[in-house]
């Protein structure tokens, strides 16, 4: 008489640290934090101090606290927009979904407290003004996650303002140790103003269903879908503008290579760019947008490096 096959062992259950791993990185955007990272990095290497080796301006201590005081923020309203948005998101992005599926909403809001605690006194250490500045920027993150990106335009203002800050910020940081006012960055800081606001508006069509169920009151669900694309149309004519001038003044007076970079890889993507806005009805065609306007956001960053040349 045969033995009775042995029964297979059981697979063991997945530790619980093994999902919060694979989580994290996508709980703070990782991709968005490298962004910013490299963003900081030539705003400083590429435009205020061009003239400085690398090893000189990007590895001085006091500029590698400011950047993890401005990551540990950014990381931090990451985790609070996800917490206020676990309901729509689950709507929205499924897949996504961090805050109540791994990671439980007490361990979010306390990892969100941390992290923006630790950034503000960073910053507060290496100077008061960006104490302030940055203690401004978390409780606007949060402003923004708990009631402001549910208020038309007012959510969409509220994150290319941040954007913008995150631009000025080492020129800030330099202004404050040299006692200098004068300012080079400031057109990278409306450019990515603008971009963002429009980022942020093709989103919230992009995102109608989910803010619809849950009490939003974003560009699209105030006006709709038709208006909206005009709204985001004028702040991208705007943003043209600017880089249309930029990019002449660039080549009339000979600096070729950051003109004709921002002519092909800015200013032709920005016209596909309304060419896919103005015919855009379906919501795939608006995530698509979204992407693009990362992809013209990235080139923007890069040509930093060669701005610092002019």
């Amino acid at each position: 008489m045969n033995p009775p096959p042995s029964k297979p062992a059981a697979l063991a259950p997945p530790s619980p640290a093994e999902p919060l791993r694979t989580a994290l990185p996508t709980l703070v955007r990782w991709p968005n934090l490298l962004i910013m990272l490299l963003c900081l990095a030539l705003v400083r290497a590429g435009l205020l101090l061009p003239r400085l080796p690398l090893r000189e301006s990007l590895l001085d201590r006091r500029f590698g606290l400011l950047v993890w005081a401005a990551l540990l923020v950014a990381a931090a309203g990451y985790i609070i927009n996800d917490y206020y948005d676990v309901k729509i998101d689950a709507i929205n992005r499924p897949d996504r979904l961090v805050i109540g599926r791994v990671v439980n909403r007490r361990m979010a809001m306390l990892a969100h407290l941390v992290l923006s605690g630790v950034g503000v006194l960073v910053a507060g250490w290496l100077h008061p003004v960006l104490g302030l500045v940055t203690l401004g920027t978390a409780l606007l993150l949060w402003g923004y996650s708990a009631r402001f990106k549910r208020v038309a335009l007012v959510g969409n203002v509220s994150i290319a303002t941040l954007t913008a800050a995150l631009v000025l910020l080492p020129e800030l940081q330099l202004q404050l140790a040299r006692n200098d006012s004068h300012s080079v960055v400031w057109p990278y800081a409306l450019a990515a103003f603008l971009l963002t606001v429009v980022r942020e508006i093709v989103k919230d069509v992009e995102d109608m269903r989910g803010d619809a169920q849950h009490g939003c009151r974003t560009l699209p669900l105030v006006w709709g879908v038709a208006r909206t694309k005009w709204v985001a149309g004028f702040f991208l004519a705007c943003l043209a503008l600017l880089t249309l001038g930029a990019t002449g003044r660039l080549l009339l007076g000979g600096h070729w290579p950051l003109g004709l970079w921002l002519l092909l890889l800015v200013l032709l993507p920005m016209a596909q760019l309304a060419r896919l806005l103005i015919r855009a009805d379906r919501r795939r065609h608006f995530r698509h947008l979204s992407t693009f306007c990362k992809g013209i956001m990235l080139a923007g960053v890069l040509s930093m490096a060669l701005a610092g040349s002019l």
